[in-house]
C-alpha cells in the first residue's frame, strides 16, 4: 500500500500531494480545536501502534505489498476522520523520510489512500452501521474491513492511472489480499476499542458517536 517513487510519474504524484495537503490543513485545524490533553497520549499510542502494524508486509504482486492500515481505528477512537488524516500523515512522514518505506513524491497518494480514504470510509461506515445495529464492536470490525479493502482498490486504480500495472489484475490482486488482511484489521480494531473502553470509559461517548465530529 506504500507506493514507491518509481511507481508513479512525478506530475501525477504532485496532483495527489495537492489533494492531500487540503486534507492535511483540515486535519491540523481538527488538531488545534480537538487535541485536548487527554487525547494527546492516545494520539501518540495510536501513531506508534499503526507504525508497528504497518511494518508487517505481505507480497501482493506487481512489485507491491499489502498490510494493515489503521485509519478506521484512529477515526473511531478519536471521533473524526480528520484524526486519521492527522495520525496517518505523521506515520507516513516518518516512514518515508526516515525509513524509506513509501516514496516522497508519492506520499500524497499514500496519505489519500490510508489517511483520507481509510479514515473517511472507516468513520462514516462505522457511524452508519452503529446507528443501524447499536453494536459497537461488530460495526467497528466491518467498518475497518471496508476501510482497508476500499483503500486497497483506490491504490490499484492509482497504479493503473500511473501505468504501473493493468487495472483488472491489479484490482484482483490488491482486493483479494486486502479482503483477507481486512479481516485481521477488523478484529484488531474491535479488540482495541474494547480494551480502550474497559480502561478509559470516558471515551464511550466518542466511540458511540454521541460526540461525532
Amino acid at each position: 500500500m506504500h507506493i514507491p517513487d518509481a511507481f508513479m510519474p512525478i506530475w501525477q504524484g504532485g496532483i495527489y500531494w495537492i489533494i492531500a495537503l487540503i486534507f492535511i490543513v483540515l486535519a491540523l485545524k481538527w488538531a488545534r480545536s480537538e487535541m485536548t490533553e487527554d487525547k494527546i497520549p492516545m494520539v501518540a499510542v495510536l501513531a506508534a501502534g499503526i507504525f508497528a502494524i504497518q511494518a508487517f508486509n505481505l507480497p501482493v504482486g506487481f512489485g507491491t505489498s499489502g498490510h494493515l492500515v489503521g485509519g478506521a481505528l484512529v477515526a473511531i477512537l478519536l471521533g473524526s476522520p480528520y484524526a486519521a488524516v492527522f495520525v496517518l500523515t505523521l506515520v507516513l512522514i516518518i516512514q518515508g523520510f526516515i525509513f524509506g518505506d513509501g516514496g516522497i513524491t508519492t506520499m500524497g497518494a499514500n496519505i489519500i489512500n490510508m489517511g483520507v480514504i481509510g479514515g473517511f470510509v472507516g468513520y462514516y461506515s462505522y457511524l452508519g452501521l452503529h446507528r443501524a445495529t447499536k453494536q459497537v464492536y461488530i460495526s467497528a470490525a466491518v467498518a475497518a474491513w471496508l476501510a482497508c479493502f476500499i483503500a486497497s482498490l483506490a491504490c490499484a486504480v492509482m497504479m493503473w492511472l500511473a501505468g504501473t500495472f493493468p487495472l483488472i489484475p491489479g484490482l484482483m490482486a490488491m482486493g483479494t489480499y486486502h479482503a483477507l488482511i481486512g479481516i485481521v484489521e477488523g478484529a484488531i480494531t474491535a479488540g482495541a476499542i474494547y480494551l480502550l473502553l474497559q480502561a478509559r470509559p470516558e471515551f464511550s461517548d466518542t466511540v458511540t458517536g454521541v460526540n461525532a465530529a
